[in-house]
């Protein structure tokens, strides 16, 4: 396993965790913190333009390790599944617009009024299998992450990385999978499926769960702050053959969100060094 004691070289930054800097904003204070990655939200890179958003990354010596988020494929109608597909098409170009080694997807939940989750699952997979063809010409990867069970309804009836990791070995090549450990931590099968992925896990998150947790969205923890043995899951994660940057993403309403851009980044490299 990596050591990142005295070496935080493999720390990304998503800019969920520094809500309130815009892209420049988020570029600057990874410099002034010797961060070398970021993931970007679409809506931050959609402000500045897509050639510009690119080329303030390059010149700062920033690498994209995702650009976050598309996918949400499930709709009530045709229409919107179709709405959706162009969407993260739309993503994907985005994507390879600022140098992203990845698109970050999460699947969406049940389509309004609905109740049948296995059918809101068979809309995520034919929303991959229409994605995946542009996804492949533009090479750029598909990263899929499962998210906790208690977001199904809303945001991701793909809910483990098993369910994650039989979409990816039944759609083929150009779509892997990203873990959080947020979202995965509970997991009986976990260290099975982590193991099955393999070369397919093309990003790694991290961050803490709370006890207690005053809000599943916006309570996530600082590393160390919670229970969750990030360590562990990192060891099985590199034991699979990862050896990317890790993602800090951190939504933190009550906490960090309020304090200090620079305190918080300053504050992740020590805990990157010291938990991760």
């Amino acid at each position: 396993m990596r050591d990142f004691s005295n070496d935080h070289s493999a720390l990304a930054i998503n800019s969920a965790t520094v809500k309130s800097l815009d892209l420049k904003g988020l570029i600057d204070a990874c410099a002034r913190a010797g961060i070398g990655a970021i993931a970007p939200w679409r809506d931050q890179v959609q402000a500045v333009g897509i050639p510009q958003a690119g080329r303030m990354i390059r010149d700062a010596g920033l690498k994209v390790t995702s650009l976050v988020r598309a996918g949400l494929f499930t709709a009530a109608d045709a229409a919107g599944r179709k709405a959706a597909i162009d969407d993260n098409r739309r993503a994907i170009e985005e994507a390879v617009g600022i140098g992203a080694a990845n698109l970050l997807l999460i699947a969406g939940g049940l389509p309004p009024g609905s109740k049948d989750i296995a059918g809101a699952r068979q809309q995520v997979r034919d929303g991959l299998a229409a994605l995946l063809p542009h996804a492949r010409a533009a090479r750029m990867p598909l990263a899929l992450e499962p998210l906790h069970p208690m977001t199904a309804a809303d945001r991701a009836c793909v809910t483990t990385l098993g369910n994650a990791n039989d979409l990816c070995e039944e759609l083929g090549d150009g779509i892997g999978v990203a873990i959080d450990v947020y979202h995965v931590w509970w997991d009986p099968s976990l260290a099975r499926e982590i193991a099955r992925a393999g070369r397919r896990i093309l990003g790694f998150h991290v961050c803490d769960w709370l006890v207690p947790t005053t809000d599943l969205l916006t309570d996530r923890g600082m590393m160390g702050d919670g229970i969750i043995d990030i360590k562990s899951i990192r060891r099985m994660v590199e034991d699979a053959g990862y050896d990317d940057p890790v993602d800090v993403e951190i939504f933190s309403a009550n906490n960090w969100w309020k304090r200090d851009p620079d305190e918080v980044l300053r504050i992740c490299v020590e805990r990157f060094r010291s938990v991760v």
